[in-house]
């Protein structure tokens, strides 16, 4: 039977079931692309967008690699873009796509961010209370993932705090905590902070794989790393098929790739103006960034 995603009845009336068979497919929830990935070994990319060329150009490698992809509206595209906006874009590429295709609200900081992103067509709702007291994330998360799953939609939550490359230290993730962040919140996908940081402009780092290790044998929900920009590729691609790691977020080296391909789409003709013509110019650049990026998490 269709799912129903609230504040997108008509479209979902007659939306069919999930199927790998389909030419064209719905949007798949968080679990839906992830439970495979686990079972089999593999990492889904959680692909951070901040408008139409780069998630379209997203879409585009994804179904070149035939493989999922999860698209990322964070508090910076949001605050770009309304909710509702970027649920009908994601909407309509997952419905032209031959690949499952995730609508993920990426650091959702309040009930309402998640309810609005619920109500706006989004089929994954990260709520982040990392940095709130371990109680109080697990309750609040708990509450999110009910409402999340009460409408047959994905929770991700996020235990130990990832800081960012410059700014705010990282809080590292305690295996026990983690394991009664899992049990206590009911959630499809747990982020944790080993080592990650956002905003990293290089892959100079690396993760901690012993605190991998340790909060892998405590729980067995899937495990998201953000900040996936500053780990070698390498390490992802090996942690995806010997952990429970099952999603890596990359968003700082794919916003320099849409850079450099804007900067030289502008500086080859100093005269052109058209937004449009410019534009078109990045998408290809950026569709073989995202290409390499889903290649190196392809089972």
């Amino acid at each position: 039977m269709a799912r129903k995603y609230p504040g997108v009845r008509p479209q979902a009336e007659g939306q069919r079931p999930f199927s790998t068979k389909d030419t064209h497919m719905p949007l798949a929830t968080l679990a839906e692309v992830l439970q495979p990935a686990l079972k089999d070994g593999y990492a889904v990319a959680g692909l951070v967008t901040l408008g139409w060329e780069d998630m379209r150009a997203f879409v585009t490698a994804a179904e070149a690699e035939n493989c999922p992809v999860i698209l990322q509206a964070g508090p910076s595209c949001r605050t770009h873009t309304p909710l509702p906006v970027l649920g009908a874009m994601f909407r309509h590429l997952a419905e032209h796509a031959s690949v499952p295709v995730v609508a993920h609200l990426d650091h959702g900081y309040t009930f309402e961010d998640c309810a609005a992103a619920l109500d706006a067509g989004f089929t994954s709702l990260m709520y982040d209370g990392s940095r709130k007291p371990l109680a109080q994330n697990i309750d609040e998360t708990a509450r999110i993932a009910e409402m999340a799953h009460a409408a047959g939609i994905s929770c991700e939550g996020e235990i130990g705090f990832v800081g960012y490359d410059g700014g705010e230290a990282s809080a590292g993730t305690d295996p026990d905590e983690a394991a009664r962040f899992a049990r206590e919140t009911g959630i499809d996908a747990m982020a944790i902070s080993v080592g990650n940081v956002h905003l990293q402009q290089d892959q100079s780092g690396g993760l901690d794989e012993a605190r991998i290790a340790a909060i892998d044998a405590a729980t067995t929900v899937p495990l998201v790393i953000h900040g996936g920009s500053g780990v070698p590729a390498a390490q992802r691609l090996r942690l995806a098929r010997e952990t429970s790691i099952c999603k890596f977020n990359i968003g700082t080296e794919l916003r320099m790739a849409f850079g450099r391909a804007l900067r030289e789409a502008v500086a080859s003709d100093p005269e052109r103006f058209d937004r449009v013509q410019i534009l078109r110019d990045v998408e290809a650049p950026l569709e073989a960034a995202a290409r390499a990026v889903l290649r190196n998490f392809k089972p």
